[in-house]
């Protein structure tokens, strides 16, 4: 559940109203970390409906975002491209230096950056962006290190959780819930 903005710490919102990407992790974060293989080697993973929504949302509302993932996987390619997302970079051993270039190249500063992640790759990041988040079935030294844990595991809606804090901290909540109400999206 996202607290309302009166919930939030003085120093959480102001830090979330700065936010101008959403960098994610892709597994343990967009999907629930457990990897999928066909007998023919093929590998598949599934995605929330409620996450995709989500991150439309954001980008609709100005903010970019990213996928940062240390595989390769066809299929992040594909849900990002149904999504809109341009930013995604895999295969990621080093996903600081990834996301800074990323910033340097749209000219935002790691403190307007929110990110996701759930493991050691991730840890570098968590601890240098403007609000990390991890999930609940992270690692205790990671969900130590993240300001914000979900209350939604990966893969079963942490994201949307993470955009919808977002887009209510940032005011953009009700005017795109009054699209969806009015038919006028």
């Amino acid at each position: 559940m996202v607290p309302a903005s009166s919930e939030l710490a003085p120093d959480l919102l102001k830090r979330l109203r700065k936010i101008r990407l959403l960098a994610l992790d892709v597994d343990g974060v967009l999907t629930d970390g457990r990897l999928y293989f066909q007998s023919d080697g093929i590998e598949i993973k599934a995605f929330h409906t409620l996450d995709g929504l989500g991150l439309q949302l954001l980008q609709r509302a100005g903010l970019h975002v990213a996928f940062i993932t240390g595989r390769e996987s066809p299929m992040v390619s594909q849900r990002a491209n149904h999504l809109g997302i341009k930013h995604v970079f895999q295969n990621c051993q080093d996903k600081l230096s990834t996301l800074r270039e990323l910033c340097r190249s749209e000219a935002i500063g790691l403190d307007q950056v929110a990110y996701c992640g759930d493991d050691l790759p991730d840890l570098a990041v968590i601890q240098r962006v403007g609000v990390s988040f991890t999930v609940p079935g992270a690692p205790s030294y990671i969900r130590a290190r993240a300001d914000l844990i979900t209350e939604r595991d990966g893969g079963y809606g942490a994201a949307r959780e993470i955009c919808d804090m977002l887009l209510l901290a940032q005011g953009h909540r009700g005017a795109l819930l009054d699209t969806y109400l009015h038919g006028t999206r």
